[in-house]
Formats: structure tokens, C-alpha cells, sequence
């Protein structure tokens, strides 16, 4: 009862982060957003250190570890709060369905794995394909929705390459360490931009829309979120947890309709379509083609004693 009462609650928070993401950067400002929901992360996850006792370990593969981490936390998380201003919430999540396929290929290019098989090469072909639709549907939006579109790739790339680096760097560290010392690297760079940018000061037109969007990322999305994945990580199959980017989007997609009032047309739909498609074959085509050919393996002995 407890796995799947965290596997559901993750998926409903994979699909909600994206409208909270755009609800809390709309007034304040997207680096007020990013940086505010960063800050109470990172009081969340030292916190949480401080009841468990445990110490951020500060040798050199750890302070590559927090840096690399940092990548992710300060320039995807930017790219994202940047590009939600000029495209549809539900987009982000579509879009985020990527990572996988470039994970694949940077994994081949850093770590040497065998990640770009046949499957895999067809799926990106797809997900390609449904990237180009809803290109295609931004520019009948504003080209500002193409630029959009852009910036959340970056975060995308951004993510999959910090977490590849991550792994390249192999400092054994668990997981809430990471984080933690991830956010604690990013959070002055936070404060540097908004101080750049924004001179450093409150906003004045902080609704209760955005207060309640920004305590729901940083309390919720940011610390919840991550020890309930970790979580299924450890009691549930790679392949089950899988699913949530799966899901999610479909769900981000209708949220942002339902209730943000964001276009759903045909185009945006085929080209959601064709991106999971794609996350299906990538997760799961080559593992069925083995089990068909270990199948067919001792029929084609059999003919041929």
C-alpha cells in the first residue's frame, strides 16, 4: 500500500510542478521563483541532515559531485522558469520525456555504454518527429513560444549531462548528500543573478498564488518529491518507475488545460503522442526483441539437428 501510494503521489507531483512552475515565476519574476524555491530546498535538506545526523563530506569527488549537481539545479531549473513564461505548463513536462534519449547518448559519449541500439536509434526518430509538431504548434502561438521551447531543451540537456557527470564522477555519495550539497553550490549563484538582474529586491506584486506555488516546489516537489522517488527506486523495478514520465505528462497536459485555460489542439496532442511513443519504445523495444530471440534461439537449433 505504501509503494503505491508513492507511486501515485509522484506522478500527480511530476504533473503539477510544471503549472507551479509557471504560476509561481508569473508576477515575482522567474529568477525570484527559481531562486525563493531553491532557498527553501535547501533549508528542507539540511534540515533533514541535521535530524539524521549526517555531515556534507567536502573531498575533492565530492565537491565535483556538488558542482556537477549544481548544473542541473541553477542552469536547468533557470532554463525552465525562463522558457514557462511563453509556453503552455503542460509543454514542460512533454518536453522533459526527452531526457531519457539524451541521457542515452550522452551516457555513450562520456561513460562508453552500449546505449544507442536499434531501439533506442528508432525512438529518438520519434521523438524527433514529435518535437518538430509542437515546434511547429509554437510558431502558430508567437515565436516567443519557440524560444520556449528552446530554453527548456537547454534545461533538459543540462539535467541529463549533470547526471551523467554525476555518475562519471562515481564519489559513492547518497543521494540526499548530493542534493543537498548541490543546492547549497547553487544557492549564492541564485542570489548573484537576482542581485544582477533584479537588484536584489522584494517583489511587490507577491500574490498568494505564487507564495502558495513557490512553498508547494521547494517544500514539496523539491524534498518530498525526491525521498519518495528514491524511495520506488529502491522497492520497485527501473522499468515500473519508468512509467511515471509516461504518465505524467498526459496529466500535466490536462491540468494546464483544465485549469490554466492552455490550448490543446490536434498538432499538440499528435506531437505528445509521438514523444511517448517514443519513451515506450526507448524503455522497453530492445528488451523484447532479446526475449524474442532467446525464444527463437532453440527453435532455430532444433531445425537444424
Amino acid at each position: 500500500m505504501r509503494i503505491a501510494l508513492a507511486f501515485i503521489s509522484v506522478i500527480l507531483l511530476w504533473a503539477t510542478t510544471p503549472l507551479a512552475i509557471k504560476w509561481s515565476g508569473e508576477g515575482p519574476g522567474f529568477i525570484f521563483g527559481a531562486g525563493s524555491r531553491m532557498a527553501i530546498g535547501a533549508i528542507c535538506m539540511l534540515s533533514l541532515l541535521i535530524i539524521r545526523r549526517q555531515r556534507l563530506p567536502l573531498h575533492r569527488k565530492a565537491k565535483m559531485t556538488y558542482f556537477a549537481v549544481a548544473i542541473q539545479i541553477y542552469g536547468a531549473m533557470l532554463s525552465v522558469y525562463w522558457g514557462a513564461q511563453y509556453v503552455p505548463s503542460g509543454w514542460i513536462s512533454v518536453i522533459f520525456g526527452l531526457s531519457p534519449f539524451l541521457t542515452a547518448f550522452f551516457a555513450a559519449i562520456w561513460l562508453k555504454e552500449r546505449s544507442l541500439t536499434f531501439g533506442k536509434i528508432c525512438s529518438y526518430f520519434l521523438g524527433v518527429s514529435g518535437l518538430s509538431i509542437m515546434f511547429s504548434s509554437a510558431l502558430q502561438l508567437n515565436i516567443q513560444a519557440v524560444y520556449g521551447i528552446i530554453a527548456i531543451l537547454t534545461a533538459v540537456s543540462l539535467q541529463t549531462a549533470s547526471a551523467v557527470w554525476v555518475k562519471r564522477i562515481h564519489a559513492k555519495l547518497p543521494a540526499s548528500i548530493q542534493v543537498t550539497g548541490g543546492l547549497v553550490f547553487a544557492l549564492p549563484v541564485y542570489l548573484l543573478t537576482w542581485g544582477v538582474f533584479d537588484n536584489a529586491l522584494w517583489p511587490s506584486n507577491l500574490s498568494m498564488m505564487n507564495i502558495a506555488s513557490i512553498v508547494y516546489l521547494g517544500v514539496i516537489a523539491t524534498t518530498i518529491g525526491f525521498v519518495l522517488y528514491y524511495y520506488l527506486l529502491i522497492h520497485l523495478p527501473a522499468t515500473t518507475v519508468g512509467f511515471i514520465p509516461m504518465i505524467s505528462p498526459v496529466l500535466a497536459l490536462y491540468l494546464g488545460h483544465t485549469i490554466n485555460h492552455e490550448p490543446l489542439t490536434v498538432k499538440i496532442l499528435a506531437g505528445t503522442a509521438l514523444i511517448l511513443s517514443a519513451l515506450i519504445m526507448h524503455q522497453f523495444f530492445d528488451y523484447f526483441i532479446l526475449r524474442l530471440f532467446r525464444k527463437l534461439k532453440p527453435a532455430r537449433n532444433n531445425l537444424k539437428k
